[in-house]
């Protein structure tokens, strides 16, 4: 099978690299490569690159430049975040709220800490993966030190209310953080707006290169040293920046967020039609919430099938690359964490399909998927049921 004919919908695992994204990081591997620590021309031309980056990256989210720190991804932006507001809080407390929604950055981060003497609570969302103001307000204690919540669900494309989670966090004296990796490019997302203290991305969720990401900090004491070395990222995160990467992802943000108004209504258009025809499969059910989901983002589950690798194998078969809701590991159950949190059985949590798309996609393709998955669903129940 040759990859034109191949139809990708697993953008929420990674997303082509733009051409604007390349073009911006091309000149890095071949004329601009010096290190940026370097002080002669040569290594001060790399350093505009990366200075002028940080600037861009941080209009992009209406974020100062000094409030952004480049790192390796959106793992590792999580990982920083929760770890820097324990080690510079512990002294007022050793107590976390999040949800039992996020992602295993999050989860296996706070399952850690809490072997280490600290307290956690997860908050239980709605059947559409929404935490509500006043759960979280009746989480908080005199001794917590964060609120991590998502702003949108890998799984089950949820959009989480971020801007009343926050107010509550700030009437509170609570930071806030929030694991932004599936919004940022595909959503609005400013940081003003938002109210958050903290804010993790990565690149390659929207046509960006894969393995660089953002931590955003509003409180420049925040971030406590991650990487001992030579003091890069204002002492924090020592190792030579990656300027080819992070010139990249400034150019793949700024490109999405100029395009964010047509690329939503474009996407909402496909993700619509979609949803309308799986439904008609019988046996067939939407996940996530059905208004406030991210524009490309489906997702169901589906009666009878076994399982949903057989499902994602099939249609790999007839060209067709999608997921079950996560693409950390084909052996991982994230998908069925977060579908089982929002009380979906654990026969049907092991059935689910997550479709998501980019501009890239044609209505063609959307044509031929809602052609070929209620055949793929049929074939499968018959081999299951016999």
């Amino acid at each position: 099978m040759n990859i034109s004919e191949r139809i990708y919908v697993d953008n929420s695992a990674t997303t082509q690299v733009s051409e604007a994204a390349l073009m911006a990081m091309i000149p890095c591997f071949t004329e601009n490569y010096g290190n940026p620590s370097a002080i002669y021309s040569f290594g001060q031309e790399a350093k505009k690159i990366l200075e002028d980056s940080r600037v861009s990256a941080g209009k992009s989210i209406g974020a100062r430049s000094s409030e952004i720190y480049f790192t390796s991804g959106g793992t590792e932006s999580v990982n920083w975040a929760i770890h820097s507001v324990c080690e510079r809080r512990n002294s007022k407390g050793r107590h976390i709220v999040s949800s039992e929604i996020e992602h295993n950055a999050v989860l296996k981060t706070l399952e850690k800490l809490v072997k280490q003497g600290y307290e956690v609570t997860l908050l239980k969302p709605d059947k559409y993966g929404q935490i509500t103001p006043e759960q979280l307000d009746a989480a908080i204690r005199k001794d917590t030190i964060l609120v991590s919540v998502m702003m949108a669900n890998n799984v089950i494309g949820t959009v989480l209310r971020i801007k009343e989670l926050s107010a509550v966090t700030r009437k509170r004296r609570v930071l806030f953080h929030t694991d932004a990796v599936q919004a940022v490019g595909h959503i609005p997302v400013n940081v003003r707006e938002l109210g958050v203290d903290m804010l993790s991305m990565s690149a390659h969720k929207f046509h960006g290169p894969k393995g660089i990401g953002i931590l955003f900090s509003k409180i420049p004491h925040i971030p406590a040293p991650y990487i001992a070395g030579g003091g890069q990222e204002r002492g924090v995160r020592s190792g030579t920046e990656n300027v080819p990467c992070i010139a990249g992802l400034a150019a793949a943000l700024e490109e999405s967020v100029e395009k964010l108004p047509e690329s939503m209504a474009y996407l909402t258009k496909l993700r619509d039609n979609l949803i309308k025809q799986t439904l008609m499969i019988p046996g067939a059910y939407l996940t996530g919430d059905p208004q406030d989901r991210l524009p490309g983002h489906a997702s169901f589950i589906f009666d009878g099938i076994g399982h949903s690798a057989y499902l994602i194998n099939k249609l790999n078969d007839i060209g067709i690359c999608a997921s079950s809701g996560s693409a950390c590991s084909a052996s991982s159950k994230e998908s069925q964490h977060v579908l089982k949190a929002i009380g979906i059985r654990e026969a049907l949590a092991v059935n689910s399909l997550r479709i998501s798309l980019s501009s890239g996609n044609t209505e063609k393709e959307i044509d031929y998927i809602n052609m070929k998955l209620p055949e793929c669903i049929s074939m499968l129940r018959k081999k299951h049921t016999l």
